[in-house]
């Protein structure tokens, strides 16, 4: 599993499959207020992205892949 919880923050790392998404939907309703660092993320599953752009969490990042550094969490 690729999502986990240390110092008070959840961290996606690595490649986040399909099966994460359940994983994180359910850590952030039992803490909404959580930090989810995306920092050593290279890949989300869609399913994955789908929860944080539900959830809209607070994210620390940027992420290690370029694609979702520079399309998916750009800042405008």
């Amino acid at each position: 599993m690729t999502v986990s919880i240390e110092q008070g923050a959840l961290f996606l790392k690595g490649r986040c499959p399909a099966e994460d998404a359940e994983a994180l939907l359910v850590a952030l309703q039992d803490d909404p207020a959580m930090t989810v660092d995306i920092t050593e993320t290279q890949r989300l599953h869609a399913a994955v992205l789908q929860v944080l752009l539900a959830v809209a969490p607070t994210l620390r990042g940027p992420p290690a892949d370029p694609f979702l550094r520079e399309m998916v969490f750009a800042k405008s």
